[in-house]
């Protein structure tokens, strides 16, 4: 069956007077890609629009760092001008993909709004991935110019690939987005389904895919951010005029670009970006120094701020909502958090989505965890969430089986993989998400994470992958990787290798190997060396439980 919204009346009551007929939030059933489903009414039609309104802001600041502050009408100008600058210099066109690699960083972000006011798509980057995982995302998405910072243009050996530009974030971007001062944006007349994003997810099969986000996919979202601030003005007349919103997450998650720094354009609230490496002590003197009123971390985040022990040290009461995302956290771990950290005391909220869906599919106030403790809450504004049996049929409450959603922010599709998108979107844009679980009472809890999944510390890693390049290395007969509990990342990549001859094989040779091609975070950090096979079953599949307990006696 699907889900509802929650029960309470002055809710729903809010709710209808926000989202229905005449209502700011008007939702009304459209017809989306040959299917009809929920929409919001008054959304912006493409990401141009959203810029173009900015300036209205003024002075107000968007982006503050721990030394400088970017104000709204002053980012849209610098945005403008490089934006002519990626069409005029650079030959940019509509549709054209231009690829962004950097840490976080004011400049990270201009790229990308510079990127979508030339018409393109942005091709976000993870900032941790390996010189063959960047390679892999230019050739598979043609990339017409690529914007990084000295690190990664570092990794990439320091110079511009044959026919790939390469403007620095550091120092082009500034310069280039200088060049124009006069220059306003252009309100573009790009399709709403047309592709605005590309965000990687490592893929099952071994390989990376690309999830397309269109800009209905991300001016949705911002509607439905600007619902959830409108709600809590309704609920509470202290509600500050403007808010503070912290970004310590990575912008090529949809956690902090699609749903931080795209919304605050448009909502002219201020994002305080905490740049360099998570530090429990930096980043509660960020949150004391410039009063930020919003955190949405990860788990091990969380789990870092109670290590530190420190937190009743720093003065965080502006500091009136926390929450958790992008990987699961136990009710025994939210508990602990709200003892050792005051902000999460009676303010923490949890929720459920992926990449492939632009934000949360759903989400649980501090009112459901207290009535439910594993529940990861109720499906937001315009998300239908079905259970599904293996025939695709809805179940009824109370019954496991897949989780499917249907809304206006699921992607359009994987770029260039036809096969991987038809399993994913089946008939009306229904999405598969892979993970199994169940509804009680208007509340989805997951019960298993799609196949053999690690996640670790916030960041996917597909086994296959990881498995794929350990494979290359001419001493693996065979190998296997799966994820295995750790007291702060969540999970960690363990490897099981089978050597191939007699000769010793190192965890530190294996780690290096796997270093050289993927991303710190999935080179395995725990191994097991043996002689022996791989246990497997008749059809010759590896037994993974069998090693999940091998795993579990070596702790």
């Amino acid at each position: 069956m699907s889900a509802a919204t929650g029960p309470r009346p002055d809710l729903n009551e809010t709710m209808t007077r926000l989202t229905g007929p005449g209502g700011p939030f008007e939702l009304r059933e459209e017809e989306v890609l040959g299917t009809r489903m929920r929409v919001f009414r008054h959304r912006a039609r493409n990401l141009s629009e959203i810029l173009a309104d900015a300036p209205r802001y003024g002075d107000r600041p968007y982006l503050i760092t721990a030394d400088r502050k970017v104000g709204f009408a002053e980012h849209a100008r610098q945005a403008a001008s490089l934006a002519r600058v990626l069409r005029e210099g650079y030959g940019v066109r509509p549709g054209d993909r231009v690829a962004i690699n950097g840490a976080n960083s004011p400049e990270w972000i201009l790229a990308f709004w510079a990127v979508v006011a030339a018409g393109a798509v942005a091709v976000a980057c993870n900032a941790w991935w390996s010189r063959r995982e960047v390679e892999y995302a230019l050739d598979h998405t043609d990339a017409r110019v690529l914007l990084a910072d000295a690190r990664r243009t570092e990794l990439m050996g320091g110079t511009e690939r044959p026919g790939l530009p390469l403007l620095t974030l550091e120092e082009d971007v500034p310069r280039l987005a200088g060049r124009h001062p006069g220059e306003r944006v252009r309100v573009l007349d790009t399709d709403e389904d047309d592709p605005a994003v590309i965000l990687y997810t490592s893929g099952t099969s071994g390989r990376m895919k690309g999830a397309v986000h269109s800009h209905r996919n991300l001016a949705s979202v911002v509607e439905y951010h600007r619902l959830t601030r409108e709600l809590a003005r309704a609920f509470d007349p202290a509600e500050p005029e403007v808010r503070r919103y912290l970004l310590a997450l990575p912008l090529f998650h949809i956690a902090g670009l699609h749903n931080l720094a795209v919304p605050r354009m448009a909502d002219g609230n201020t994002l305080v970006v905490h740049q360099g490496a998570f530090d429990a002590q930096r980043v509660l003197e960020l949150i004391e120094r410039e009063r930020v009123t919003n955190w949405g971390a990860v788990p091990t985040m969380a789990h870092r701020i109670l290590e530190y022990g420190r937190a009743g040290e720093h003065d965080l009461s502006s500091l009136t909502a926390f929450s958790l995302a992008s990987a699961p956290s136990s009710p025994a771990f939210k508990e602990r958090l709200r003892k050792g950290f005051p902000a999460a005391r009676h303010n923490l909220v949890d929720s459920y989505g992926l990449t492939e869906t632009a934000t949360a599919v759903a989400a649980a106030s501090p009112a459901d965890l207290a009535e439910d403790p594993g529940t990861l809450g109720r499906p937001i504004t315009a998300v239908e969430l079905e259970i599904r049996d293996a025939q695709g049929r809805a179940l009824p409450e109370g019954e496991e089986g897949e989780i499917c959603v249907r809304s206006p922010f699921t992607m359009l599709g994987y770029w260039e993989d036809a096969e991987a998108t038809a399993k994913a979107l089946r008939a009306d844009r229904w999405f598969h998400t892979g993970d199994i679980g169940v509804l009680r009472e208007g509340r989805v809890s997951i019960t298993g994470r799609r196949s053999d999944l690690i996640l670790r510390g916030g960041e996917n890693v597909y086994p296959a992958e990881v498995e794929a390049v350990l494979a290359e290395h001419p001493r693996v007969r065979e190998c296997a990787v799966l994820g295995a509990p750790h007291p702060d990342l969540g999970q960690e990549v363990m490897a099981f290798v089978v050597r191939e001859g007699a000769e010793p094989l190192t965890e530190q040779e294996l780690a290096d190997f796997v270093r050289g091609e993927l991303a710190y975070f999935k080179v395995p950090s725990r191994w097991s060396i043996c002689d022996r096979a791989l246990p497997r079953n008749a059809t010759g599949k590896v037994r993974r439980r069998m090693l999940e307990v091998a795993a579990g006696d070596e702790e």
